[in-house]
């Protein structure tokens, strides 16, 4: 028998154990109990851990089955879920709905001075022509006598009078316009339809409209060479006979009294323009 560490140790050989036979290895024994306990205590503890997983899987097992009616829509994909229109409370109607509007167009003015029948405005030769002067750029004209003849073919040369008759002209209306010693007559004949306007225009070869003199403005082309011009636009034919106050002719190139004939014609255009564009703005703002 030895001391040592841990109390006294027998020795499996030994002779000293009670009964005369071998003496046990109590250490051995000691350790694999030691061993088999220890052993048992993971197979319950391990034992316990599985249980603890197993339930948590039923529990999550268990709250997915009873949410898998309502969870698993909001679980797939957007291409997979359910239209707009099936979704409870969703509305099919789209609400309500307004058809495009597009204004009408303004009324052409053109209209309006193209037969006696739309063309109702009062016709004077001062609202014709109103004011004392006409300005054309830097260039102002004054404004001489105006007047309105019935008988266009009265105050016209006998060839364009004749024209002004066979095409049922109704009325002839002129003013005279005075720069720098030339002077200009505008007369503007009115017809009950554009096709007779347009035909004088066409058929005029010759003749001149009279040449107002009067409120400043002297007498001219009374003799000599006065240029003259015609055209139409709506039921209405325009004119211009222009001279010199002085009695010089005018000649061809003449470029100050080509310019002044050709300008009262634009104007003549734009007066004949503008009761048609009054009359149009009339109609769009209170049609009847």
């Amino acid at each position: 028998m030895s001391f040592g560490q841990g109390g006294p140790q027998w020795s499996p050989g030994g002779t000293g154990g009670p009964g005369g036979g071998p003496t046990p290895d109590w250490a051995a024994l000691a350790e694999a109990s030691e061993a088999r306990t220890r052993r048992r205590k993971w197979l319950m503890i391990g034992g316990g851990a599985f249980a603890t997983i197993a339930i948590a899987a039923g529990v999550a097992i268990a709250v997915v089955s009873a949410n898998s009616d309502d969870a698993s829509a909001s679980n797939k994909p957007a291409g997979e879920l359910p239209a707009t229109a099936d979704i409870p409370g969703a509305s099919k109607d789209p609400g309500p709905s307004f058809e495009a509007t597009t204004p009408p167009p303004p009324p052409d003015p053109k209209d309006f001075i193209s037969s006696a029948e739309k063309d109702k405005a009062p016709l004077t030769a001062e609202g014709l022509f109103p004011g004392k002067t006409f300005t054309s750029g830097e260039t102002v004209y004054k404004k001489g006598a105006a007047d309105s003849a019935k008988s266009c073919a009265s105050v016209t040369q006998p060839a364009l009078g004749a024209i002004l008759t066979k095409n049922d002209c109704t009325r002839l209306i002129r003013a005279s316009y005075v720069k720098d010693g030339i002077a200009v007559t505008v007369g503007v004949a009115v017809f009950d339809t554009t096709a007779k306007a347009e035909k004088v225009k066409d058929q005029v070869e010759k003749g001149l409209v009279t040449a107002l003199p009067g409120k400043g403005v002297p007498g001219f082309c009374q003799t000599g060479v006065c240029r003259g011009t015609y055209n139409a636009y709506g039921r209405y034919a325009y004119f211009t006979t222009t001279g010199y106050t002085s009695g010089k002719d005018v000649t061809t190139g003449d470029r100050k009294a080509y310019g002044a004939g050709d300008t009262m014609a634009r104007f003549a255009f734009q007066r004949i323009h503008a009761r048609g564009e009054a009359q149009a703005s009339a109609a769009a703002a209170g049609p009847e």
